[in-house]
């Protein structure tokens, strides 16, 4: 299983990074790495450029020996049995697109698989991702045909999954110090071990083939739509707004960095810019109040 990840994750990010190139025209900058301790990963970034403002796609093949106070990071409540239970392997993909154009929303994707133990004899092993989207101007046709997707994706495995997973996104991406929504939600899981690994396999691969249909017709739609400064600047407030989960809450980011992950790579989910204005609040009735209204209280977009 682990050679079956590693392999799906690469591929995984080949299309992805192609087909957002597609959109954008640009190339993505690549660098590989190795982590001290065990493992690397191959880090794919597109900064500035026609369409993103800033999109990293990231693979990680990681291994060694686990810091014990990194295990609340892994999820899953597990304590460790033994000092064996230290060793672990963790792969998987993740991104963060950013597009310059505030009607556009940002999206972050990622799937993953972890091992604790010995190779061939893991003492414990889950699955985990998820895919969520974050806009900063509502449209409605846009947060349905993801929602749809996201169902698909689920009901194609098992029809349980969508409202169990879309709820514990809205839980997760929960900003608890605003009491607001990071964004408008989608499927999140994590510790999934509970069927046959080959079965969650191709649940996770199929959770990251719909990242391109899931996005890419809304980010056809949204880019060359005209925008005004102010609607920008709502824009970078919201990217304040996902910067602060990311670096207050995110599992992810908290497990990367105690476990001695690459920094660039850790922390390439955050936008380009960023702004955060002193007690804003939009005007009543308006369409960043629209959206916020929709943050504060989240919604079944498929009923």
């Amino acid at each position: 299983m682990r050679q079956k990840m590693v392999a799906m994750v690469k591929e995984a990010q080949d299309v992805i990074c192609e087909g957002l190139s597609a959109v954008d025209g640009g190339t993505f900058h690549e660098d590989t790495w190795d982590r001290e301790g065990g493992g690397g990963g191959r880090s794919r970034v597109l900064q500035d450029s026609h369409v993103f403002e800033k999109a990293g796609v990231n693979v990680s093949e990681v291994y060694g020996v686990l810091p014990p106070e990194a295990v609340k990071s892994m999820g899953g409540g597990r304590k460790l049995d033994d000092e064996m239970e230290l060793n672990f392997f963790a792969t998987g993909v993740s991104l963060v697109v950013h597009p310059k154009n505030p009607m556009a929303p940002t999206i972050h994707m990622n799937v993953r698989y972890f091992e604790r133990g010995q190779e061939g004899q893991p003492a414990a092993w889950w699955f985990g991702g998820g895919i969520d989207l974050t806009p900063s101007y509502l449209f409605e046709e846009d947060a349905i045909h993801f929602h749809q997707t996201m169902k698909n994706v689920c009901d194609a495995h098992d029809e349980a999954y969508y409202p169990k997973f879309k709820q514990w996104c809205d839980d997760y991406f929960h900003i608890k110090h605003r009491q607001e929504a990071r964004g408008l939600g989608g499927i999140f899981f994590d510790d999934l071990n509970d069927r046959e690994p080959e079965r969650l396999f191709a649940f996770t691969k199929d959770v990251a083939g719909a990242f391109l249909p899931s996005y890419i017709p809304i980010v056809e739609r949204r880019k060359d739509m005209d925008f005004t400064q102010s609607q920008k600047e709502w824009q970078l407030m919201r990217r304040g707004r996902y910067v602060e989960f990311n670096l207050v809450y995110d599992r992810g980011t908290v497990f990367g960095l105690k476990t001695g992950g690459r920094i660039e790579s850790i922390l390439m989910s955050l936008p380009l810019n960023a702004r955060w204005e002193y007690d804003h609040h939009p005007a009543p009735d308006s369409e960043e109040a629209r959206l916020l209204a929709v943050l504060k209280q989240p919604k079944n977009w498929l009923s």
